[in-house]
């Protein structure tokens, strides 16, 4: 998940159904059956059997699905919303939620366009509804958007709590050349907020990790990780990427215990295999080979959602430069954030193909971005023929 998505998924969700009955398990799905949240939905579908023409339970079951699929990494769980909301096609044209449902599995799905005009439609049957705006401003984002970002931002402002439009903003501003600034007025805001959300205050501590990084504070970024997985919200893009600040620091023994458990999601089982390889755990071969398994066979079904860590896979694991930068380069003209033109620096500083790594170069010199390692990349590749 990208870091731009998760500010969209710290909005409060709706409340669940009542289940009428939790002991029946009618489907065995990827995680554990006594996951509460697989024990929820358990209880909405078969309220489904009963029910079927019920649309607002179809809807319920569809956002319990992708909230899981972003939560735990498992992408089946977007199949499955899919298959619940797909008899409310032709049913619920003018139903703000069912618009919602169907833009956030566009976009998951890399249907960008897609996902823009149905949250477009969203806030165009409940304008006062902050979800869709944060969305739309999360998929400019990723696709490097900014001045359509910071619109969609300010209309938060008068939608929903005021550090949601201050969170929204200030990560426009860190990834547009005002690292420092951006930092001190989250960290501010977010002290002078009061009460707030675990899944808001999880956003906020994470992002303030990652610049609180970039800027060297390494004792700092390293608080913020710390209180973010202390609010018990479960994210798998918290856990990646405390686990790449802990594999930039040499400490792959941690990543390992931290993700014990975790081997169902793609991306926190690259951070598994990297940390196994770093440590010589003996488990390294296995998480490997799995991930091996799991990309070869997304490739053949035409699965482009993880090319950035197929990328770093390629890399990093098996040591395979050009094959790393197919990966990173096909997944740059769909992805623009920051950790996407790392990447493709990286594949292409180590394939000795600088020319490739000219998109991200472009986008660093025109947004400011400030990364000191991304710096150095850039700087290699200029040596080896790159324009700056």
């Amino acid at each position: 998940m990208s870091a731009a998505l998760l500010l969209a998924c710290a909005f409060a969700q709706a409340e669940p159904f009542t289940p009428t009955n939790d002991d029946e398990v009618v489907e065995k799905l990827p995680s554990s059956a006594a996951d509460p949240s697989v024990r929820r939905v358990d209880s909405l579908r078969r309220q489904l059997a009963a029910r079927p023409d019920d649309a607002a339970l179809r809807l319920e079951i569809g956002r319990r699905y992708f909230d899981m699929a972003m939560a735990q990494g498992d992408p089946r769980y977007v199949g499955y919303a899919m298959a619940a909301i797909k008899p409310l096609d032709r049913l619920s044209p003018n139903d703000p939620g069912y618009w919602l449902v169907r833009g956030l599995l566009e976009q998951y799905s890399h249907d960008f366009a897609g996902g823009m005009k149905s949250l477009a439609r969203a806030s165009e049957l409940d304008p006062k509804a902050p979800e869709p705006v944060a969305w739309r401003a999360a998929i400019d984002m990723v696709q490097a958007r900014y001045d359509d970002a910071r619109t969609e931002c300010t209309r938060l402002e008068t939608l929903a709590h005021p550090l949601y439009a201050r969170s929204c903003l200030d990560y426009v501003r860190a990834t547009t050349g005002q690292l420092a600034p951006a930092y001190e007025d989250l960290k501010a805001a977010l002290a002078a907020a009061g009460p707030l959300p675990a899944e808001l205050v999880m956003w906020v501590q994470t992002r303030l990790g990652e610049w609180a990084d970039r800027l060297g504070r390494t004792q700092d970024a390293e608080a913020h990780y710390q209180t973010a997985l202390k609010q018990g919200v479960t994210d798998q893009f918290l856990l990646g990427a405390y686990s790449d600040f802990l594999l930039a620091h040499q400490r792959p023994a941690e990543v390992t215990r931290l993700l014990a458990d975790w081997e169902r999601s793609d991306i926190l089982l690259l951070r598994l295999a990297l940390a196994g390889k770093a440590a010589n755990d003996k488990r390294a071969k296995g998480w490997a080979d799995q991930l091996r398994d799991r990309f070869d066979a997304a490739t053949q079904r035409g699965d482009r959602l993880h090319e950035q860590e197929a990328a770093r896979f390629e890399l990093d694991v098996e040591g395979k430069p050009d094959r790393a930068l197919d990966y990173a380069a096909r997944n740059y003209g769909t992805q623009k954030e920051p950790r996407d033109a790392e990447v493709l620096l990286r594949t292409a500083l180590a394939a000795h193909k600088p020319a490739a790594a000219q998109p991200a170069l472009d986008w660093m010199r025109a947004t400011g971005y400030e990364d000191p390692a991304m710096a150095a990349l850039a700087t290699q590749l200029v040596a080896q023929g790159a324009h700056r």
